[in-house]
This record gives structure tokens, sequence and C-alpha cells, in this order.
């Protein structure tokens, strides 16, 4: 079973979000070993400017990183679900045992993080709040899980 890391800055606070990406969550471990890696989010009031903020979070991030490093980025690939389900598909057939996805904070991550990452997404050109985002990741891992497993969950 391939092992699926999400690494995210910041906490979900409101119990909404909580109980949106846990239901995803649950129905993953079907497919994939889930676990969850929450960074500390920071503020510009708290280290002084938008740079620092990105470099602090970007140092927590790296600590994290194992395996192959897919960032969900903005300006990244645009992919669709059955892209996505590809993508996780050719890294099992190519023996990738361990996948860790990434989840910026609001500032974004350093050139760093960027250029560690074997490979950058997107989900659209819009922003998401990273609270959200992490509900969309999980509902689209599940999604592209059962397109691969040919479930009836992906019209």
């Amino acid at each position: 079973m391939m092992k699926m890391k999400l690494v995210a800055v910041g906490s979900l606070k409101e119990a909404y979000w909580k109980s949106a990406f846990e239901e995803y969550a649950k129905r993953l471990q079907k497919f994939v070993e889930l676990s969850v890696v929450e960074v500390k989010e920071y503020s510009v009031q708290s280290l002084g400017s938008a740079e620092n903020v990105i470099k602090a979070e970007s140092e927590a991030i790296l600590k994290e990183l194992q395996g192959t490093v897919v960032l969900l980025d903005i300006q990244g690939t645009m992919v669709s679900s059955e892209d996505v389900s590809q993508l996780l598909q050719t890294y099992a057939g190519n023996g990738v045992s361990a996948v860790t996805f990434v989840i910026g904070g609001s500032h974004g991550v350093s050139a760093e993080v960027k250029q560690r990452a074997h490979k950058r997404i997107s989900f659209g050109r819009i922003t998401y709040p990273h609270q959200l985002m992490r509900v969309i990741f999980a509902e689209q891992m599940y999604r592209a899980c059962t397109i691969w497993h040919h479930i009836a969950y992906h019209k």
C-alpha cells in the first residue's frame, strides 16, 4: 500500500474543516496509508515580513519531506482528477512507495521547496484558503483512487 503524507502549514481549527477532511481521510485509508504533518503557521506581525514567514514555514516543510514530493502550487501544472489518478498509478508502477504532498501557507513557499518538489500541480488558478485546500486535496486523492480502482464515485 502506498504511503501518502500530507505536509500542510497550519491546523484545521474549525470543526467543519476537520469533519470534511476526516471523512475523506477515512475513505482514503482503503487505498493508501495517509499521514498528516502540520507545520507551524506564522504571521507577518510575528516575523516582520512575508519573506520571513515564507522562510520559517519552508524550513519546517523541508524537514518533513520524504520520498517523492508533489507541491500543490497555483503556478504548477493544471491537473484534472484523471491526471491525478494517472500520476498515482505511474508512481506505483515505478515502485514509488511514499509520496509527500505539500500545501504551503498563505504567503507561499520558498524556491528551495519548489526545487525539492518532483512535481508541482495545480487544482486551478484561483486561490483557496489553505484550510479549504486541505479538504480539496483529500477529496481529490480519494477521487483519484476511485478512478484508479474503477469504483463508482467519479462521474
